[in-house]
C-alpha cells in the first residue's frame, strides 16, 4: 500500500499539483497503517498476525518517509504557500499526525525491529523516540499557539480535530512507556519514564478538558457536516492513549522507580497509574457509543469518503490495545474478546480506506489543500 501510494503520486500527470496541494493530514494514513500493526501484534499465540503487522510496520516506514519527502518538497517548492497552512482553523490541526505516525514507527521498532534486527534497534527506537518527542511538544505548543494568535474560530465550527495537535504529546508518552524495558541503564530509563510523564501531563488534562468542550458544542449545534463525520471517533483517541500510557507506565515504571532509590513511591506510582488506566478506559466506552450512534447517523444520510477516514482507524486502534494490554493483566477473557472484535473492525475498515486512498492518490483527487481555497485567508487576524 506504502509503494502503491508514493510510486502512483510520483508518476500523476498532475504530479507538481499533488506537491502544492499535500497537507499534512496524509499523515493520518501513517497512524492508522501503524496502530493495525501493533495491534496485529498483540496476539502471541498468532505468529501470522505477527508476520502480516511487521510487513506492516516496514511498509508504514516507506509511506511516512515518502510522505516527508513530498512535503519537504512542498516547502521547498511554495513555502508561501505552505506557510499559509497556519492560518487555517482545520488544515493547522493535523501536524500533530505527524509526530503520531511517527510514535507508531517508533512502536514498531520495539515490538517488531529488536525481534528482527537484535539489540542494534534499540538505540535507533531511542533516537527516534527523542525525535518524536520533540515533534509533539512542537505540535502541543505552536499550533494552539496559532489558535489563539493568528486563527479565528467559533464554537459552532468546532469539530474535534481540535485534539490533534494537542494529542501527539499523550502518544509519545505511551511509546516511552513501551520502550522502558529496552533502555539499557537505569538513569536513562528514569529520564525517559520522567519525560512521559511530562508529556502524558502535557496533553491528556487539556483533551479531557476539549473533550467537554466538544461534547456543549453539539448540544447547542448539534453535528458537524458529512465531510467531518470520523471526527466522531477522534474523541476515543485521547482516552485510549491515555489509558495505555497509564497501564505502560503501571507495568513497565514499577522496576525503573525502584531501581533508581523510588522503591518506596513505586507500588503507589504504579497502582495509581493502572487504576487511573482502568477508569479513563470506562470513560471511553462511553464516547465509543457516542461515535457509533452518530457515525450510524451519518451514514443513513449518506457518507462521503475523503481522507478524514483515516480518523476511524487510529483511535479505535489504540483503544483496542489498551483494552488488550488491560485485558492481558487482569487475565480476563471477555476483555481481550472485546479487544480481538476491534481489532477485526479495525482490520476491515483499514482494507476500506486503504484501496479507496490508494485511487484517490493516483487520480490525484485527494490532494486538496483548503488553506489554499479562495477566501482562506478569513482565518487570519486583521
Amino acid at each position: 500500500m506504502a509503494a502503491f501510494i508514493v510510486s502512483g503520486i510520483a508518476s500523476s500527470r498532475s504530479a507538481s499539483r499533488c506537491v502544492l496541494h499535500f497537507t499534512p493530514n496524509w499523515f493520518a494514513a501513517t497512524m492508522g497503517t501503524g496502530i493495525l500493526a501493533i495491534c496485529l501484534a498483540q496476539f502471541p499465540n498468532a505468529p501470522a498476525l505477527t508476520a502480516v503487522g511487521e510487513v506492516l510496520w516496514l511498509s508504514n516506514i516507506v509511506l511516512f518517509v515518502g510522505l516527508a519527502l513530498l512535503y519537504a518538497a512542498k516547502w521547498i517548492r511554495h513555502r508561501r504557500e505552505a506557510l499559509r497552512i497556519f492560518a487555517h482553523p482545520v488544515a493547522s490541526m493535523f501536524f500533530g499526525c505527524i509526530p503520531m505516525g511517527l510514535a507508531t514507527i517508533v512502536n514498531g521498532t520495539v515490538i517488531f525491529g529488536i525481534a528482527r534486527f537484535g539489540d542494534a534497534a534499540v538505540p535507533v527506537a531511542i533516537g527516534l523516540w527523542w525525535f518524536d518527542a520533540a515533534l509533539a511538544v512542537l505540535s502541543g505548543l505552536a499550533i494552539p499557539f496559532a489558535m489563539v494568535t493568528r486563527q479565528t474560530h467559533v464554537l459552532e465550527e468546532m469539530s474535534a480535530v481540535w485534539l490533534l495537535p494537542v494529542v501527539a504529546c499523550e502518544v509519545t508518552a505511551a511509546s516511552g512507556g513501551l520502550l522502558l524495558p529496552h533502555i539499557p541503564g537505569a538513569s536513562d530509563q528514569m529520564t525517559v519514564l520522567f519525560a512521559s510523564y511530562v508529556l502524558w501531563a502535557a496533553s491528556v488534562p487539556l483533551a479531557l478538558g476539549l473533550l467537554s468542550i466538544l461534547f456543549l458544542r453539539m448540544v447547542l449545534h448539534k453535528l458537524p457536516p458529512a465531510s467531518m463525520a470520523s471526527t466522531a471517533f477522534l474523541s476515543l483517541g485521547p482516552i485510549g492513549t491515555g489509558a495505555l500510557g497509564l497501564s505502560l507506565f503501571a507495568l513497565n515504571g514499577n522496576a525503573v522507580l525502584a531501581a533508581n532509590g523510588l522503591g518506596l513511591f513505586a507500588g503507589a506510582m504504579s497502582g495509581a497509574a493502572f487504576l487511573g488506566a482502568i477508569l479513563l478506559w470506562a470513560y471511553g466506552l462511553w464516547w465509543l457509543g457516542m461515535a457509533l450512534a452518530i457515525t450510524a447517523r451519518y451514514v443513513a444520510n449518506g457518507l462521503p469518503f475523503n481522507l478524514g477516514w483515516w480518523g476511524y482507524i487510529f483511535p479505535i486502534g489504540v483503544y483496542a490495545v489498551a483494552t488488550m494490554r488491560l485485558a492481558a493483566a487482569l487475565h480476563f477473557p471477555a476483555l481481550a474478546m472485546f479487544g480481538a472484535v476491534l481489532v477485526i473492525v479495525l482490520a476491515a475498515i483499514w482494507i476500506v480506506v486503504a484501496v479507496r486512498t490508494c485511487f484517490g492518490a493516483v487520480d490525484g483527487t485527494l490532494f486538496v489543500d483548503p488553506s489554499l481555497a479562495d477566501g482562506a485567508s478569513s482565518g487570519l487576524t486583521r
